[in-house]
């Protein structure tokens, strides 16, 4: 049941998100990964070009095409992602289980290459996205449906350092969306049944750095 607040009440009587529509893998994705902060390089930079792969479609798609993305890019190993010739690029252009974009998919090699040189110099991807966690200022207390931007001052800028270090496909609105994933900021709403959980998290985490 929807309520005005952009919450909706599902069958377990508990209040979560609009956003995932109470469809079951969707409920999931939000009751278990969503803002959950990640340290992890791999998953980091999964979430990252899932992120880039997502842009023009919605999450979903992406979601349930998660495991055939993890096969085809060798479990977003950043090394051996890195290391994709031409006749990968075929190769995944032929797998119908992925989104066949050419773009997307050169530019998901060539961010691991630049991933590779973020972590010879910061020593982990997560050393380098955590430096950027928005403060006080920046990060409300209370999250309401109206009040969760599609872009932010940190997005913008983690996005501009990004792309000077030659990245691609990693726009404010798609780094904004990865740090909602990663849990650098917890846009759970306020009164969802997560909210308290991530945060609680987030506190609990000892923050990479370099």
């Amino acid at each position: 049941m929807a309520q005005d607040d952009g919450l909706i009440v599902g069958a377990d009587g508990r209040a979560r998100c609009w956003w995932h529509g109470d469809q079951a893998d969707y409920r999931a994705y939000h009751d278990d990964e969503w803002g959950h902060p990640v340290t992890d390089d791999t998953r980091l930079f999964e979430k990252l070009c899932l992120e880039g792969f997502q842009s023009g479609l919605s999450w979903l798609t992406i979601l349930r095409k998660r495991e055939n993305f993890r096969k085809a890019f060798a479990g977003f190993d950043i090394a051996r992602v890195a290391r994709f010739d031409d006749d990968d690029i075929a190769r995944l252009l032929g797998d119908a289980g992925i989104v066949r974009h050419r773009g997307k998919i050169v530019s998901t090699i060539n961010n691991a290459g630049r991933a590779l040189e973020l972590r010879r110099e910061f020593g982990s991807l997560a050393a380098y996205f955590w430096a950027f966690e928005p403060g006080a200022a920046e990060r409300p207390s209370r999250v309401v449906k109206g009040g969760i931007p599609g872009k932010t001052e940190t997005s913008t800028r983690i996005s501009k350092d990004l792309k000077k270090r030659g990245w691609s496909f990693v726009g404010p609105t798609t780094v904004y969306a990865f740090m909602q994933a990663m849990g650098l900021v917890n846009d759970h709403l306020e009164g969802c049944c997560c909210r308290d959980v991530v945060e609680r998290k987030r506190k609990a985490l000892k923050r990479p750095t370099a």
